[in-house]
Formats: structure tokens, C-alpha cells, sequence
């Protein structure tokens, strides 16, 4: 062990994250095909042919295995790389995000076609390119936005991004991506006075907005969603997802009405998408309050090991990776599960490793595998950062004796 090394800040590959990871995932291609099973199936013997028979289920199967092979690839990634090419990284993502806007698949400008009917949607991957381009920012100081020139450096960094995803209608996206960087300010040290800064001019931008969609008599989806949230009478049609996904958890009951049920609500496409953003309905029937639960401290688990693995990462810029990834599964959970409920407006969040999606699970699965190629690779040399006293020591300080 390295002088200065703990146990947990050791360099490892952490199997705990990867087995609660991948079981969620894997327990997403079941979820899936669940939600998705039809009744002119005739295959009653075998789970592995109920996933068989269904087109979504068998495409979230090809969808695991290929991002299997992702966090495989990440983990082969040296470290020093992503670090140093972040920004390439960030200009790879917005080239996706405009090469999108200037086609059109599916009526929206939010995915690219890529071959036998699979897609690819830009806007997932920007979020793991704005982390790490990011943590790339904080790593080079210490009061991050604490000068006008900096604050505009840094606003035009992750404000293009968020501006080209709001184009392409993709709103959902551009909530996470803002509370991702919120939260990666708060731990890279931004001032409180700074904070309470950029809150009031966000409140005062959506009241801005809001007061205009309504003063405009604006029939905007999006604001529909809003509206029906606040009050389900407004438009009985924009709240019927919701409401029909709330009767299904209910029906679920304790333990649930168990999987591939013939007049269930799932088998009877009761809850429109229940496939995609509307998983959990699925899961809340078929498993119960059980199930539900399970899930739910599923995420916890994997939301507080990777603050724990941040928590003994002594290098700035891996640190605030996970930080930003951790942020990103968080928000996600929070908004699917709180919008399936009735709790949180719907904003076509996905629900991460369990509702269906190539993009989704891949940006996911490789933000999981940044994770742990900053875990395999932090070091105790990067001390320097937190303890600048020692930051003259030699070089070979910290490496093992030959």
C-alpha cells in the first residue's frame, strides 16, 4: 500500500457497482418484455422465449450486451486520455447534436439514423461530454465562477450544448444537464453568494417564461404537462398517462400480479409507452409494492456507493466525474419515479438501466464505466491537490519499489 493510501482509497475495480449495475439492467430486459408481451403470443412455457416474442424485449437484450461491451471498452480507456481530450470529447458530442438538428427522424430532431432501424440520439451523450468537460474546468480552480470573466467562460461552455438540445425539443435533457452542473458547482466549491445568484436569475427566466406561454394562450405540450400537473382537470388528456400509470402501480398491490399476465394493463397497453418513461408502471404492477421497493434501494445502493468511491478519490477531476455521473442517475430517478407517481411533472426522462432505449442505457452504461476507470486509476500522487505542502515532492513519490 501507497504512503498516505487507505484502504478505501485504494486503486480497484469496484465489482459491488458493476453487480448492482448490471442486475438492474438485466432485470430492465425483463421489465421491458413484461411491458411489451402481446396476446397473439403463444409461447407460455419459457422466460427466455416471452423475451423472444417481444421486439422491445429482444432489442433491450441486444442493447445490454452491447453495453456490456461499452463499460469493457471504458475500462480499457487509459485514464490520462479522457482527461486530457475532454474538450475533444465535448466537440465530438456537439457535432452529434448538430448533425441531428440538421436531419430529422421519427417527426423530432433528436435522433440520427444509424442502420436496420436503430437510432442514435445525440442528446444522451452530451450529458457524459458536459460532465467531463466540466470536471475538466473545476479541476483548474478553486472558486469556480468566482470572476465575471470566468463565469461567462464557463456559461458558454455548457450554455451551447444546453442551447442546441433545447432546439431539438429535447427539454428533459437540458433540466438534467442543469442539474448536473448545479451540483457539480456545489462540490467543486462554488460560493454560496454566487449561488444564490444564479437561482434568482433561473426563477426569474422561468417566471419570464411561463408568464408569456400563458399570457400568449400557448397550447404547447410542454406547458399542457405543467398545467395538468398543477391540475389534472385542466386537460384530461395530457394527465391520462399519469393517471392511468397511477392505477397500475395500484393495482399491483403488495407483491403484484406477477409477469406476462393476460388482460393486465400492460398486456392491454393501458398506459401509453409504459415501455419507455413509463417503466415503473409496469414494474409497480407486475412486482407490487415489493418490486417497487427493491428498485428503488436498487438506486440508492448505486447512488450512494459511487458518492462513497468519490469520497476517496483524491484527484479533482476524477472526483467530479462521479460526482457529475452520480448526479445525472439521481436526477433521472428522482423525475421518472416522481412522474410516474403524479409526484413530478412529466418531462420524458427515462428511468436509467430499466426503461427501453439504445441511447440511454449506452450513455448510462459508459458514464458507469468513467466511473470505474477513474476508480481503477486513482492514485495517491495526486495528493498535491488536496494538500499543496507536498506539492514539491519528487516524482517518484508513491510508486512502488521495484
Amino acid at each position: 500500500m501507497r504512503i498516505g493510501e487507505s484502504r478505501h482509497s485504494r486503486a480497484h475495480i469496484d465489482w459491488v457497482l458493476i453487480l448492482l449495475v448490471f442486475g438492474l439492467a438485466a432485470f430492465g430486459v425483463l421489465a421491458v418484455s413484461v411491458a411489451t408481451f402481446s396476446t397473439s403470443s403463444e409461447t407460455e412455457d419459457t422466460l427466455l422465449n416471452y423475451i423472444v416474442s417481444s421486439y422491445y424485449g429482444q432489442r433491450q437484450g441486444i442493447f445490454f450486451f452491447v453495453s456490456m461491451v461499452a463499460i469493457g471498452v471504458m475500462l480499457a480507456i487509459p485514464y490520462e486520455l479522457i482527461r486530457r481530450y475532454s474538450m475533444l470529447i465535448y466537440i465530438g458530442a456537439c457535432g452529434l447534436l448538430g448533425v441531428a438538428l440538421a436531419g430529422e427522424a421519427a417527426g423530432v430532431k433528436a435522433w440520427i439514423d444509424i442502420i436496420w432501424g436503430y437510432t442514435l440520439q445525440p442528446s444522451e451523450f452530451v450529458k457524459l461530454a458536459c460532465i467531463v468537460v466540466t470536471a475538466k474546468y473545476l479541476e483548474g480552480t478553486n472558486n469556480p465562477m468566482g470572476t465575471f470573466k470566468e463565469f461567462i467562460r464557463i456559461a458558454i461552455l455548457v450554455g451551447f450544448p444546453w442551447m442546441l438540445t433545447l432546439a431539438q425539443g429535447e427539454m428533459g435533457s437540458v433540466i438534467v444537464m442543469v442539474f448536473v452542473f448545479a451540483v457539480m458547482m456545489f462540490f467543486g466549491g462554488i460560493r454560496y453568494r454566487i449561488i444564490g445568484g444564479v437561482v434568482v436569475v433561473v426563477v426569474l427566466a422561468v417566471a419570464l417564461v411561463m408568464g408569456y406561454a400563458l399570457s400568449s394562450g400557448s397550447d404547447s405540450y410542454r406547458l399542457m404537462r405543467i398545467l395538468s400537473f398543477i391540475d389534472p382537470s385542466v386537460d384530461e388528456a395530457a394527465s391520462y398517462q399519469v393517471s392511468q400509470s397511477k392505477i397500475a402501480i395500484g393495482s399491483g398491490g403488495w407483491d403484484g400480479i406477477g409477469t406476462f399476465v393476460q388482460g393486465s394493463f400492460s398486456q392491454l397497453d393501458y398506459v401509453p409507452e409504459d415501455w419507455t418513461d413509463f417503466i415503473f408502471s409496469t414494474i409497480g404492477e407486475a412486482f407490487g409494492f415489493v418490486g417497487c421497493a427493491l428498485v428503488v434501494l436498487a438506486y440508492l445502493a448505486i447512488i450512494l456507493r459511487m458518492l462513497y468511491l468519490a469520497m476517496y478519490t483524491h484527484n479533482r477531476f476524477g472526483q467530479q466525474c462521479i460526482i457529475g455521473v452520480m448526479a445525472m442517475m439521481l436526477f433521472h430517478v428522482l423525475e421518472n419515479v416522481g412522474m410516474t407517481t403524479g409526484l413530478m411533472p412529466v418531462t420524458g426522462i427515462p428511468l436509467p438501466f430499466l426503461s427501453y432505449g439504445g441511447s440511454n442505457l449506452l450513455t448510462n452504461m459508459v458514464g458507469i464505466g468513467l466511473v470505474l476507470n477513474v476508480v481503477r486509476n486513482r492514485s495517491i500522487t495526486h495528493v498535491s491537490e488536496y494538500y499543496p505542502q507536498v506539492s514539491n515532492l519528487p516524482k517518484d513519490f508513491g510508486k512502488k519499489d521495484k
